[in-house]
Order: C-alpha cells, then sequence, then structure tokens
C-alpha cells in the first residue's frame, strides 16, 4: 500500500497532511509513504524529518502521486492534481464542497474514491477523528490572541503606581468548540468575558468558564438545537429581538469575536453596520466566519478594515493555518484515526467497509460518481 502526502497549491494554506509521528504509525501498519519535498515546511516540518522516519521524498506532486493508492491532503485536490492520480485511489482531505458541483464531478469523472473529513459524524468513536473541532479550537484561540494584538490596550486590570487599568471587555458570539476556548483564552488573558448564543445547552457551558452569558431566554430559544449539536437557523422575530439585546451590550465592548456558522449555508449576519458605528475608537472585531460571507457588516475576507468610526475588523483567511505547525500535528492525528479504521492489519492494504457509518457519512465520490446524498445531481 503506497500512501502519498502532497504539498497545499493554495498559497494561503499552510497546513500538511501528515506529520512525522503519524508517518510512523502508516509505516507501522505496513504502508510505504512518500512525502512531496517541501509539503510540511510552512508547518515546521523539513523533508529530513520525514526521511528520519522513514518516508520517502519525491521531487514533485507527479513523483509522490504516482501510483498511490492512498493520498492525503488538507484542501481538496485541483483538477490539475486529479490528473496525477491513479483511477480507483482514495483521497481523504477537508473536502469543502458546498456549492462545488463542477469540483466534484472532476473528482468522479477521475474515478477517484473521495473522503470529505468535515462531514464525520458527531458520534463517541470519532471524537478522535473530529477534523471540525480540532481546527475550531484552535480558530478559537488564535481570534483572541489576533484581536488582542489588534487592540491597544493591555488585557487583564492592572494596579500600577500610576493608577489602575481597566480590565479589557471581551464578548464572544457563537459558543462552539471556537467559542468555548475563545472564553477559556480571553479568560486567562484577563478580561471580562460574556457571550452570545442560540442553543440553551451553552449557556451552562458559558458559566462554568467564568463568562456570563446574554440571551433572548425565550421559547424558539428552548428549541434551537439539531440533533447533531449545531444551531438552527432563526426565525426573523427572534433575530430581531436578540438584535436589540446585542446592540446596546456590543457598544459597551472592547474586542467582539464571531463564531457563528451553519453547515452549507451563508454565515449569519450578527452584526450589522450599526452596531460596528456604535463601537468605540480603537475597538476590535473578529470575524470567523469571514469566508463563507462573514458574521459582520463590513469585513473583508483577507483584511483588516478600520471603519470611520476607528474600529478594527479583522478578517483573516485560515485561522486555524495562523498555527500551522499545531493544526498540522491535530489534523495529521485525526486523519489517522480515520484512515485506521479502512486499513486491514493483515493483508496490510486498504479495505474500505462501504457499511460503515463513518465510511457513509464522509464518501463522496466512487465508481466514477459522486454518491453522498447531499451532493448527487439533480434528477433533469
Amino acid at each position: 500500500m503506497r500512501i502519498a502526502v502532497l504539498s497545499e497549491t493554495d498559497a494561503a494554506e499552510p497546513r500538511v497532511a501528515a506529520v512525522p509521528e503519524t508517518v510512523k504509525k502508516y509505516k507501522a501498519l505496513g504502508a510505504d509513504v512518500v512525502v512531496q519535498s517541501g509539503a510540511g515546511l510552512s508547518a515546521g516540518v523539513p523533508d529530513a524529518e520525514y526521511e528520519a522516519v522513514g518516508a520517502t521524498v519525491a521531487a514533485s506532486a507527479e513523483d509522490a502521486a504516482r501510483d498511490a493508492d492512498l493520498v492525503l491532503k488538507v484542501r481538496r485536490p485541483s483538477a490539475e492534481e486529479a490528473k496525477l492520480l491513479k483511477r480507483g485511489a482514495t483521497v481523504v482531505a477537508i473536502m469543502d464542497p458546498y456549492g462545488r458541483e463542477d469540483e466534484l464531478k472532476v473528482l468522479a469523472d477521475a474515478g477517484l474514491d473521495t473522503f470529505a473529513m468535515e462531514f464525520m459524524p458527531r458520534i463517541t468513536r470519532a471524537q478522535v477523528m473530529d477534523v471540525l473541532s480540532s481546527q475550531a479550537n484552535l480558530a478559537g484561540y488564535r481570534a483572541v490572541i489576533d484581536g488582542a494584538a489588534e487592540y491597544g490596550r493591555s488585557m487583564p486590570m492592572m494596579m500600577t503606581a500610576a493608577g489602575t487599568v481597566p480590565a479589557a471587555r471581551v464578548f464572544i458570539m457563537g459558543v462552539g468548540v471556537a467559542g468555548l476556548q475563545a472564553i477559556a483564552t480571553a479568560r486567562r488573558l484577563g478580561a471580562v468575558v460574556t457571550a452570545t448564543d442560540v442553543r440553551p445547552a451553552t449557556k451552562e457551558q458559558v458559566e462554568s468558564l467564568g463568562a456570563k452569558f446574554v440571551a433572548v431566554e425565550d421559547d424558539e430559544f428552548k428549541q434551537a438545537e439539531t440533533a447533531g449539536g449545531y444551531a438552527k437557523e432563526m426565525s426573523a422575530e427572534y433575530q430581531r429581538k436578540q438584535a436589540d439585546l446585542v446592540k446596546g451590550h456590543i457598544a459597551k465592548q472592547d474586542i467582539v469575536i464571531t463564531t457563528a456558522l451553519i453547515p452549507g449555508r451563508p454565515a449569519p449576519k450578527l452584526v450589522s453596520e450599526e452596531m460596528v458605528a456604535s463601537m468605540k475608537p480603537g475597538s476590535v472585531l473578529v470575524d470567523l466566519a469571514v469566508e463563507r460571507g462573514g458574521n459582520v457588516a463590513g469585513a473583508k475576507a483577507g483584511e483588516i478594515v478600520t471603519t470611520a468610526n476607528g474600529a478594527k475588523i479583522v478578517g483573516h483567511l485560515n485561522v486555524p493555518g495562523r498555527l500551522a505547525a499545531t493544526a498540522s500535528a491535530l489534523y495529521a492525528r485525526n486523519l489517522y484515526a480515520f484512515l485506521e479504521t479502512l486499513i486491514d492489519k493483515e493483508s496490510k492494504a486498504l479495505a474500505i467497509k462501504w457499511d460503515d457509518e463513518l465510511v457513509k457519512a464522509t464518501n463522496l465520490t466512487r465508481d466514477g460518481q459522486v454518491v453522498h446524498p447531499s451532493f448527487q445531481p439533480k434528477a433533469a
């Protein structure tokens, strides 16, 4: 069994899909591992470290991909990369398939069996494979660090001979994995933290981290969580009531971090132009949903925007990638935990159990067809 680890072709993607720790484990399963030269450099892993654990380093993507049975990537392969892979090869990555029907068709036409790690079901045995959680956790941490870096004052309260410096007020909007880590990080830095979310279960989590919960707690709020643990889209009436509550609160905040994403949909707008305009000069908004359209009015992907009233809107792309070494290590472990279930220990070959719930949930293309029910071409 030959496993290929390819470099990412997107310049904004510094992560890598395997690190020496996981390469060693693939070798123990009986695989030959080929790593494209330079694949790990942006994540702090030189070629020599892969070679030291038994991997072969290939000069080009073509050499690395040749005859590979299993291809590991962070992002979906491009059409050019798909041409390098043999028919029947298995590709595992974060596929980002929503609105990408043409790209999925290219992968299907190339005869590739592809798996989207972000579709891993939220069940107990798949927790160790959950890339959304491992990467969102780092994004939440980094959002606070980025917000603090742009904020021109200290985060903790300081009592000095020259007088007292007040603690920064940080407001987290959306309390999933990223939001919870943002709360914990802001608290560790000494800020006064408040948070909001439409899911009632998050209130206790927020308070357990020492932050204050802010939300309209009506009947709709009490049923605002899907079976998978995601936030539901709320009614226009609820959004109006929540916006009224948040409007008064946000004007008093120094740093606002928004993390709200609904899978397969544009990011919900949480912070209006009016709310941004109400914020103090020097305050900072960090929008973690900017790649899906953003939660903050005026946010621009890949830019830091300074508003007319002197607030900053931070819209960094690929925030987990801003911690490339840690993000790669966690992603590589997620990947290994999943792939270990696809490999037969005796024959040391791929043996995908197509009826396994993890496989069914993540499989996008197989035998030349798009097979995931959410992305199958609609009948004429």
